[in-house]
């Protein structure tokens, strides 16, 4: 499960863990001294007590003073670090929720991208433009195909260009802006809304107008106030000549880094400004030399991938020398964040089994306690205690002991979770709705753990413990 939360769309990760003798080792050594730790001292104690001559006076002084012994500040380090490790895991996963509750501006879901590299097509490079038409074409016609549409980028590819843009308005603006050229359909394929005017449409030919189509966040750059449509966008580049904005679309999360993209700076970072152009009129503005496309395509039947098989002929019967791979979009944006959501993951397994542990130490500690004083609880009962009340005594040495080691916890944790502060998006590492949950999961942990110990304790019977003694 792990590989494949690291394994990314462009990078696949593999582990080949054959036996090494330095891991055994180190292994090995961890394994002594952790023994040398918690098993030591607890012998040098049990020695000790067994030279007291008076074994009786001994267990009483025990008895008295059990509550602030090594092995009770053994179970406080480990409920402390629990409750960290539980805070730590809270707030990534609500990270993760977070991101993948972002409005992404187009619809993650039923689109598959088809990247199709044409480098050894049978056409002429000026002729290529004609091809990706045909291309997009043979793929519409596909069953179970209800858009198509080709780009030179898509959405968290991490492959958008920059420039700088302006209007004649505003001549000092230089507004640096991501570029993508888009055939029609394009915005009906990712589901992504025109808020005012049109889609490119097959009357954007190389010899019409140049014209443009912007997100929401440069039409309030750039014509702040004033309705964009009929404006003119002006850009850095050579050779580019003015062009005349013809619809609005909404917003969408795009990325110009590559790793930026693919690691959830493009969920967590403002929408940026970007102005789409028509694939028709790409001539001349396209790097030179450029032979790759992506076709994507929005199923009217659900699961994407099964299209590759038939989209892939389609490909093939319009020019058999084309080369393409495929990548369901869903994928993309899942990997955005895979690094948020590999740590959520390793986070709540560590918690998971520092929770285990502490219980266990509760668990252990109590039962020896219980053990130690089986005497004295059997006189109480003897005396006229209650059951009940022998299960309350015992439950309120496990809350001072889980109580101590969460006040540890929350002053370890309130400069220790800074380290996974950056990692955080909806969330601060100082939010008490995550500490409150966790503190309530490892007192209840505690208590249930203290619990058995003590019901055993109820149920001693006291004329066998004096018999006993």
């Amino acid at each position: 499960m792990l590989v494949q939360e690291m394994s990314t769309i462009d990078a696949g990760v593999s582990l080949d863990v054959p036996l090494d003798w330095r891991v055994l080792a180190f292994a090995a050594v961890a394994t002594m001294i952790s023994v040398a730790l918690f098993g030591v001292e607890p012998a040098f104690r049990a020695a000790r007590a067994a030279q007291h001559v008076q074994m009786a006076a001994h267990a009483k002084a025990g008895h008295r003073g059990s509550g602030a012994g090594p092995s009770h500040r053994l179970v406080i380090i480990q409920v402390a670090l629990s409750l960290v490790m539980l805070v730590a895991a809270g707030l990534l996963v609500r990270t993760v929720w977070h991101l993948a509750a972002v409005p992404l501006g187009f619809d993650r879901d039923d689109v598959l991208l088809v990247t199709v590299e044409t480098k050894r097509a049978s056409t002429a490079a000026e002729t290529r433009l004609a091809l990706y038409e045909r291309l997009v074409a043979a793929v519409s016609a596909v069953p179970d195909v209800a858009h198509a549409a080709a780009s030179t980028s898509v959405p968290l590819s991490g492959g958008y260009g920059r420039l700088r843009a302006r209007t004649p308005e505003t001549p000092d603006a230089n507004q640096m802006t991501l570029f993508n050229f888009v055939s029609p359909n394009w915005f009906a394929t990712y589901g992504t809304p025109l808020v005012t005017g049109r889609d490119f449409d097959e009357h954007d030919l190389p010899t019409a107008a140049p014209v443009v189509i912007i997100n929401e966040a440069l039409a309030r750059t750039l014509f702040a106030g004033r309705d964009p449509i009929g404006g003119r966008v002006i850009t850095g580049a050579p050779n580019w000549p003015p062009q005349t904005v013809v619809g609005v679309v909404r917003d969408a999360v795009y990325h110009s880094d590559r790793a930026a993209a693919q690691s959830g700076a493009a969920l967590r970072d403002p929408v940026v400004p970007t102005m789409y152009i028509p694939l028709a009129q790409a001539e001349g503005l396209r790097p030179p030399g450029a032979t790759r496309i992506t076709i994507s395509v929005r199923s009217a039947a659900g699961s994407p991938p099964r299209l590759a098989a038939s989209v892939g002929a389609s490909l093939m019967s319009i020019d058999p020398n084309v080369s393409f791979s495929v990548r369901a979009l869903a994928d993309i944006v899942r990997a955005a964040f895979a690094q948020e959501r590999l740590l959520a993951m390793l986070s709540s397994a560590f918690g998971a089994l520092a929770l285990v542990l502490a219980a266990i130490g509760v668990y252990g500690v109590t039962s020896y306690a219980v053990s130690q004083r089986r005497t004295e609880i059997g006189v109480r009962l003897a005396l006229g205690a209650t059951p009940r009340g022998v299960i309350r005594l015992i439950l309120s040495r496990v809350a001072i002991v889980t109580g101590l080691g969460i006040i540890a916890g929350m002053v370890l944790g309130s400069w220790l979770l800074q380290v996974v502060s950056s990692f955080l998006f909806g969330v601060s590492a100082d939010d008490r709705g995550t500490l409150i949950a966790a503190v309530l999961t490892v007192s209840a942990i505690g208590l249930a753990a203290g619990w058995l110990p003590a019901w055993r304790a109820a149920r001693i019977e006291p004329v066998q413990v004096l018999r006993e003694n």
